[in-house]
């Protein structure tokens, strides 16, 4: 499990691990007017994305201040944007308060989806994580920095270098083998073929080909309540990709089967929340 420190005492980030050179998860938050935006509302921009745990903490409020203040210097293809669980009223007023016009809150209150797929969840508080993340226009991530101390600032001056390479240099050549997000399984889709099942199958650890229609894998936790928990983890994503698999649990086991109904086996939706899920770390 990755970790941070809240003065000095550890605690644990849950959600999808990221890596620079990974194509972004979409994710959906709310703005102050209970709108939802995702990550596609801001296709074409250069993304700096910072998280926090609250605007009412000192350090958050300072670090909603500085971004608008650097912000109002970066150029019209870039956008900042700040995303915590703060509910949209509190984020509304707090901009009104101080001015803020240079970036743009964003509330996760309601399943976290920012959080858990960009693994910034703080499991034990139930809140975001401090991190900056920047994303080019081509939705690549191609910085990340995640504060290690919950209490300290981000290094600023780092993310606006980030930023500045990425404007410089705009295309980052690292191809992903699967798509980043399912697609709607519209129509007749097909079924792969059992090589194609195979050589895919290969690359994932610990799922099991079923019948040459499912794939398959056990999780093993402490407890109920734990596989509770990252079951629900597993259907928020499932929900927003629209690939959903079936999943029991067996007191502290959770089984997850994936499948295509509609293609009356595997296809590369299967293999792609399989991917998603095991970058859950579960």
């Amino acid at each position: 499990m990755r970790k941070v420190t809240f003065k000095g005492n550890p605690l644990t980030l849950v959600g999808r691990a990221i890596s620079v050179g990974n194509a972004a998860a979409n994710f959906k938050v709310v703005n102050g007017d209970l709108k939802e935006i995702s990550l596609f509302d801001l296709k074409g921009k250069v993304k700096v994305i910072t998280s926090f745990p609250s605007i009412d903490t000192p350090v958050c409020d300072m670090q909603v201040k500085e971004f608008n203040r650097r912000a109002s210097g970066l150029s019209p293809d870039s956008v900042i944007v700040g995303i915590s669980k703060d509910l949209p009223f509190a984020q509304k007023r707090f901009c009104a308060s101080y001015d803020i016009k240079n970036i743009t809150l964003f509330s996760d209150y309601k399943a976290s989806s920012f959080g858990i797929n960009y693994g910034v969840l703080i499991k034990e508080l139930n809140l975001l994580a401090r991190a900056v993340i920047v994303i080019d226009k081509n939705d690549v991530i191609r910085y990340i920095q995640i504060v290690e101390e919950v209490t300290a600032s981000p290094d600023y001056e780092a993310v606006l270098r980030s930023l500045e390479g990425v404007i410089k240099n705009p295309e980052y050549g690292k191809k992903e083998e699967l798509p980043a997000h399912c697609k709607a399984c519209e129509g007749a889709v097909p079924a792969l073929p059992k090589e194609e099942i195979e050589r895919l199958l290969a690359r994932y650890r610990g799922w099991q080909l079923v019948e040459d229609k499912k794939i398959t894998k056990e999780f093993k936790y402490k407890d109920f309540v734990e596989a509770k928990y990252f079951l629900d983890l597993i259907s928020i994503i499932a929900e927003e990709q629209g690939h959903h698999p079936v999943m029991t649990i067996n007191y502290n086991k959770l089984k997850v089967t994936l499948t295509t109904h509609s293609a009356g086996g595997l296809t590369e939706n299967d293999f792609i929340m399989a991917r998603i899920i095991d970058e859950l770390g579960v």
